[in-house]
Parts: C-alpha cells; sequence; structure tokens
C-alpha cells in the first residue's frame, strides 16, 4: 500500500512538511553517491593505483567502462519507475551502490595486504566492483529526479531540481575533503586502513539510506505493471527537437567534469610535488572551497537571481571555461582553489539549467523517462573522459586537458545560447508527436 504525496499547491502544512522530508532524504541519498564517487576519483584511486604499482590509465578505465554500463541502465531504472514506483527503485540504487563500493574496499585491502598479486588481476577485480555501481547505482538519480518532478508545479521546478541537484554536486565537490579526513584518521592505524576507511565510511552511509528509502519514503505513484501510455514512443523522447539540446549539453558537461575530476589530483601531485596520501590533504581543501561555490549558487543565487534555462547553462558554460583557463597555468594551491572554486559555480549553473529544461520539455507521464535520459547523458561523458583527460595528460601534456575543456565550455555556452528553449504547458502534449515528425 503506497502513501501518495500530494502536488504541492494542494498541501496543508503537516503534508507540506513530509514533501520536505522526503525531498530531504533525496537530497542525503544524491549528496552519498556524489561524495562516494568523487572520493574514489580524487582522494582514493590516484594514490591507490600507484601504491598498488597499477598504471595511471586504469584509474580512468575503472570509471570509464562504470560510465558506459551506467548509460546503458539508468534509462532502464528511469522507465521501471513509472511501473514500480519511485521509492523501491531508489532504494535498489543505494544498495547496489554500498555493494559496489564494499567489494572495491574488499579487494582493494586484500591487494594492499598482499593475499591477491599481479596489476592485471586487481584491475579487473576492481573494475568488476565499479561495474556493479553502473549496473545497480544508476537507478536513485532518475527515480530522485522524477520523484521531486512529480511533486512540484512547472514554476517552481528548476529551483526545487537545483536543491536536489545541489546534494549531487555537493557530494561530488565535498567527498575529496572527507576523505581527506578519513584517510588521515585511518592513516593513524594502517597505511591500509587509511586507503580506504572513505569507502568503507560511505557503504556504511549508503546502505543506511538505501534502508530509510525502502521503509520511509512516501511514494509519489502507485506500482503498476501495466506499461505507461506511449511507454514505447517514450524510449524514443531523445529525439525530440524539445529535449535533445538539453542531453547534448549535459554529455558535453559530463565530460567536461570527468576530465576534470579526473586530471586535477595528479596535477595537484605533479605540480605541487606531494604524493600518495599527501595530496588528499591539498585535493580534499580545494575541493570543499568548490563545494561551498556549487552551494552558494544552487541553494541562494539560483532561487535570487531568478535566471532563465538559457542563462543558466550559457553561465555554468562560461564558468566553467574560466576555471579551465586558470587550471592551465595553476603551480600553486591558491590557483588550484580558484579553479575548484570557479568550477563548482560552473557544475552550480549549469547542471539545475539542463536537468530543468528537460523536465519541463516534457509531460507528467515523461518524468521517469525523461529522469533516466538525463542520467545517462550525466554519466555518458565520463565514458570516454579518461581519453582526453589521464591519456592526454600522460601523452600530451600537463596543460592539454585543462585546454580541451576550455574549447568544450565556449562550445557548450554557444550551443546553449542558440538551442536550449522551454516549451510552455500548453505544449507538453506535442513532444510525443514532435518524436514522430523528427
Amino acid at each position: 500500500m503506497t502513501e501518495n504525496l500530494q502536488p504541492s499547491e494542494d498541501l496543508d502544512p503537516p503534508q507540506d512538511r513530509e514533501r520536505r522530508g522526503a525531498f530531504l532524504l533525496l537530497f542525503a541519498a544524491l549528496l552519498a553517491v556524489g561524495a562516494g564517487n568523487t572520493m574514489l576519483t580524487a582522494a582514493v584511486l590516484p594514490p591507490l593505483t600507484r601504491a598498488l604499482e597499477l598504471p595511471d590509465w586504469t584509474a580512468g578505465a575503472i570509471f570509464s567502462l562504470s560510465a558506459a554500463v551506467w548509460v546503458v541502465t539508468a534509462p532502464y531504472w528511469g522507465r521501471r519507475s513509472n511501473q514500480w514506483g519511485r521509492r523501491p527503485v531508489a532504494a535498489v540504487g543505494m544498495f547496489g551502490f554500498a555493494a559496489s563500493m564494499f567489494f572495491f574496499a574488499a579487494t582493494s585491502m586484500a591487494a594492499l595486504l598482499g593475499w591477491i598479486s599481479g596489476w592485471v588481476l586487481v584491475f579487473v577485480l576492481l573494475l568488476s566492483a565499479r561495474t556493479l555501481f553502473g549496473v545497480f547505482g544508476s537507478a536513485t538519480n532518475p527515480a530522485a529526479q522524477a520523484y521531486v518532478a512529480d511533486r512540484t508545479r512547472r514554476e517552481e521546478r528548476t529551483d526545487e531540481l537545483a536543491t536536489l541537484n545541489s546534494g549531487f554536486t555537493l557530494g561530488q565537490m565535498a567527498g575529496p575533503a572527507a576523505a581527506a579526513v578519513l584517510i588521515t584518521a585511518g592513516g593513524a592505524l594502517s597505511p591500509a586502513v587509511g586507503f580506504l576507511a572513505p569507502v568503507v565510511v560511505i557503504t556504511i552511509i549508503a546502505a543506511i539510506i538505501g534502508w530509510l528509502l525502502l521503509t520511509r519514503l512516501p511514494e509519489s505513484r502507485e506500482a503498476s505493471s501495466v506499461p505507461t501510455p506511449h511507454a514505447v514512443e517514450n524510449r524514443a523522447l531523445w529525439r525530440s527537437r524539445a529535449i535533445l539540446p538539453y542531453l547534448v549539453y549535459a554529455v558535453g558537461l559530463s565530460l567536461a567534469t570527468g576530465v576534470l575530476s579526473q586530471t586535477f589530483p595528479y596535477a595537484i601531485m605533479d605540480r605541487m610535488g606531494v604524493e600518495g596520501a599527501a595530496s588528499a590533504q591539498f585535493t580534499g581543501p580545494a575541493m570543499t572551497m568548490g563545494a561551498m561555490a556549487t552551494l552558494i549558487s544552487q541553494l541562494v543565487l539560483i532561487p535570487r537571481l531568478r535566471l532563465s534555462i538559457r542563462a543558466l547553462m550559457v553561465y555554468g558554460a562560461i564558468m566553467l571555461l574560466a576555471a579551465s583557463a586558470v587550471m592551465i597555468w595553476a603551480g600553486n594551491f591558491a590557483l588550484f582553489a580558484l579553479g575548484q572554486v570557479l568550477f563548482g559555480l560552473g557544475q552550480g549553473f549549469a547542471r539545475p539549467g539542463f536537468s530543468a529544461g528537460a523536465s519541463l520539455a516534457a509531460s507528467k507521464e515523461q518524468q521517469g523517462d525523461i529522469a533516466g535520459l538525463v542520467t545517462a547523458a550525466n554519466g555518458m561523458g565520463f565514458v570516454v573522459s579518461p581519453l582526453f583527460g589521464l591519456w592526454m595528460y600522460e601523452n600530451v601534456s600537463g596543460s592539454s586537458p585543462f585546454i580541451f575543456v576550455a574549447s568544450l565550455a565556449a562550445l557548450m555556452a554557444g550551443y546553449a545560447l542558440v538551442r536550449a528553449r522551454v516549451r510552455s504547458a500548453d505544449d507538453e502534449s506535442r513532444v510525443v508527436s514532435d518524436i514522430h515528425s523528427d
């Protein structure tokens, strides 16, 4: 039996408190996912691969395969949330995330203690652990976005999605800072524990949040074994002229994010002459400043400035360009921190922009499907980001990945300026027919 939350305009104060509590729980879920991913990307995996004597490119490859699987499975989970309900799908994602982190920690610990040897075997096992996240962990994001879309009016959706997305992006930015603290604390026990303390902690947190989602989150729609109307057409939503521009922009943003986040810790280590766990003492604080910038942009600036969808996307891309330009010449902590602040502001504006734009371009019945497509687009850039990030960093120059992102961000700003357009409420019913006309 499900508990259905009503649209926000129909809520009395107790119901509104229940809705806010539900949104807060989803915020916490995306915060944990974002933090766990960047703990691995920026603070754990780079020094871990060097401690295990794995090639640097393996760090990017581990995330690349996971991202490829994520791209395939996210639309599936978005559609399933239309049929099963948002609650069980969101919970599946968190339990899958917890399982992935547990197996990653177990494999890493065994390798550090010498219980398994051979870099190829260790690489394959780590790759398998992250693939588990790609298969099941991709369920939480589309379910959460669709849940918020179910419970918001069009005029408030940008602000609410900005708040929800601030959980994921805040986690992405703050994860390395938390990892630095946990690595230092765990290192007092043993080097192996220090490396993996963040992974163990996030595993426990993810499992707890998964249980809370399953048992405490009020359902926003009835479960049904019958496919939603236009289910077949909805699978081709990405072809709609109203939606495709937001997905293209999202892919560009995910590529820029992947390159910057994967390359940043190596630039810190090489340009500042620090290695291993010591590098987390620099990546952590710098990314904390970026997290603060993200939080300010999404929770303070967006509600106050009331910018259009197009403006959010254009300004977000411009700030990413500025962040990349700073990182081209960064050689000290102050410049690296400035780059992260600009990166955080860019993420803070850009992500709610395309997420809200895609959601507003779809009908109520299509929210699960569109959330799955947006989540897939968010991961698509990470599939190839190691090629434009770590491979270029090792084989072209230490500045080439940042030059690439600056060029990409300039293209994204121009593309958003020309193509980003939000349909009115009266046009919602035309999205499906628009697909057939493409």
